[in-house]
């Protein structure tokens, strides 16, 4: 391979890194092609990328990034996975790899701190980002519907009242 293409790989895997929040190592050595396109459409389906990087052009490429200890990760046959979301390439990979056991999930660099292969795998277990703002909004939404439902009972309970009134005195007024 020449210089000018290693430069132009190297480029390419930095600005992955530049935009990832997550870069997921992984051993693909036992895949056939077939098990490999499969991967790359599960993983772009999610809105992440696959990419097969020679160790030295990874290490290059990663340094001086937030990836910089990646380098500890990179041996053997290396399948890079990027994201800007830290959970989609995890769950991703996991699915995947229950179904082809030869993958290998080597770990991850997320925000500059190094996960091994159990936590990529606790990663994978968690909630999508979407559904934990959900979750948050539900929970901080709560006790203010529980106040404006106090609010409005106060008013309530007063015309129930009133009502009760009315109905009491159109009695006696009718006996």
């Amino acid at each position: 391979m020449k210089q000018s293409e290693k430069e132009v790989i190297v480029n390419e895997v930095r600005q992955l890194m530049d935009r990832s929040a997550i870069v997921v190592a992984t051993h693909y050595r036992g895949l056939t092609v077939t098990q490999m396109g499969v991967l790359r459409k599960q993983m772009h389906d999610n809105g992440c990328q696959y990419r097969v990087v020679k160790n030295t052009l990874a290490k290059r490429a990663a340094a001086g990034t937030a990836f910089e200890n990646l380098s500890g990760l990179l041996s053997g046959p290396t399948g890079l996975a990027f994201s800007t979301d830290p959970v989609a390439p995890a769950k991703v990979l996991a699915g995947f790899v229950k179904e082809n056991p030869t993958l290998e999930i080597r770990g991850a660099v997320m925000n500059g701190r190094v996960l091994d292969d159990q936590n990529v795998a606790k990663l994978a277990t968690m909630p999508s980002r979407e559904v934990m703002l959900a979750r948050l909004l539900g929970t901080l939404n709560g006790p203010i519907q529980n106040f404006v439902g106090v609010l409005a009972a106060v008013p309530a309970g007063l015309v129930r009242v009133l009502d009760q009134i009315r109905k009491s005195k159109e009695t006696a007024a009718q006996a």
